[in-house]
């Protein structure tokens, strides 16, 4: 989810709080608990329009095991980290809650989640999710949900300025191509040929950085990787769209998101996910939108970001918080959640539900997932170089400074934050 994004001041903080805490990583607990189990659990969460889909899965768990309550916690998500932030400083956090990838490192590092049992086969995702939830060899969270990176285009914009729609192996140079020409027949208009988010890497750059053979961060996750060739080149992509007309100005896209933009027809075609399909699917334009993969550079590429549910390691009811874990895990819950159209589920082959919801082909989607896919990059405190992404990389794109230049001073700066790791 584009969630994946975290308010940066708030898990700094979280790193000093949470700095006390054990380190006793534990080794994971068995796959089943006794159906007679009676215990009561939290499960928190952040999403309240996911809230039908949870109370649902929750209501099929007490199928298998009818004693074991489970509370919803549903705290809106610009104050879910800082909560939890308190929750864990003082060992009290909900038996089973929502992680994202961010966040991930920073609770895994100080001993606070619970490793996946032997109940949870890591094959059922796609691999880079698991990569993703896995810290120090070993897997912490069961993922949930999954979004990758495509082209949705809007067909009626493209016909008004007589371009032809993209094609599934279309390169970078066919898609500015295509993105300078419209922005040129519809000048007059106010018409953009893309409208991209710039403020964060999942939806553009991140992607663009590792088609150009490039990385964000070094696998080890010691070592920024923006100071490359590759990177620079995939940070100049993006530069060069805006250059020229084929984008809006970051500063554009900062007064007015780049949904709004491209579902009020003022831009044909936009990099997102899976979770703005249903916006798309209530928009006045959803009869003449259409989907593409990302256009391919060196390689082809697209990060992968997703939810996870996680256990607390000091829960005081342990089994029974595996037990929901395990059952939020397996196939019946992923049917469940992509029926309810709550989100794209990651367990491998339930996604058929979910790809129905929209007349657009979101096995797009699935195809980027399986074939082309690397996990969302994080560290221990991840925040801390995001804050320094969006404080550098806008004078890159605007052209206020050159591209290399300032891919270098963000190097410097998240070498620095990853050194204080």
């Amino acid at each position: 989810m584009r969630k994946a994004l975290l308010a940066a001041g708030a898990a700094v903080a979280a790193a000093a709080l949470l700095a006390g805490c054990s380190s006793n990583t534990g080794s994971g607990s068995g796959a089943t608990a006794d159906h007679n189990l009676s215990a009561s659990i939290s499960y928190a969460y952040w999403d309240v329009n996911q809230k039908p889909a949870m109370e649902a899965l929750i209501k099929d768990f007490n199928k298998e095991y009818p004693n074991i309550k489970v509370t919803s916690q549903v705290t809106p998500y610009q104050n879910y980290f800082t909560k939890l932030q308190t929750q864990g400083s003082s060992k009290t956090l909900p038996d089973v809650f929502w992680m994202n990838g961010p966040n991930f490192q920073l609770y895994a590092s100080n001993g606070l989640l619970e490793p996946i049992g032997s109940g949870i086969d890591p094959s059922n995702y796609p691999k880079a999710l698991d990569e993703l939830y896995s810290y120090d060899g070993k897997q912490y969270g069961a993922p949930k949900d999954f979004d990758t990176i495509g082209v949705f285009y809007n067909k009626a914009v493209f016909d008004k300025a007589g371009v032809a729609y993209p094609t599934a192996d279309w390169t970078w140079d066919d898609f500015h191509q295509k993105a300078k020409a419209i922005s040129d027949k519809l000048k007059a208009e106010g018409v953009y040929g893309v409208a991209s988010g710039l403020s964060g890497g999942q939806e553009v750059y991140y992607n663009t950085i590792l088609q150009a053979g490039g990385d964000i961060i070094s696998s080890d996750g010691k070592k920024s990787g923006y100071d490359s060739a590759a990177a620079i080149k995939g940070l100049q992509f993006v530069r060069d769209l805006v250059a020229d007309g084929s984008s809006p100005t970051p500063s554009q896209l900062s007064d007015t998101p780049q949904d709004q933009w491209f579902i009020n027809s003022k831009s044909a075609m936009i990099w997102s996910g899976t979770w703005l399909n249903s916006e798309l699917l209530a928009s006045p334009i959803k009869d003449t939108i259409a989907l593409a993969p990302l256009p391919k550079g060196e390689k082809q590429a697209t990060v992968i970001h997703g939810l996870a549910n996680v256990v607390a390691k000091d829960s005081k009811n342990k089994p029974a918080a595996v037990a929901f874990q395990t059952y939020l895990a397996g196939k019946q819950a992923a049917q469940t959640q992509a029926e309810m159209g709550a989100a794209n589920p990651a367990f491998n082959g339930t996604q058929d539900a979910f790809v129905k919801t929209a007349p657009w082909d979101l096995n797009i989607f699935e195809k980027a997932a399986a074939d082309y896919a690397y996990p969302y990059p994080i560290s221990k405190n991840t925040a801390a170089w995001n804050k320094a992404e969006n404080d550098l990389l806008p004078d890159a794109f605007s052209g206020k400074r050159p591209v290399a230049d300032v891919a270098k001073e963000l190097a410097k700066q998240m070498n620095a934050d990853l050194a204080k790791e």
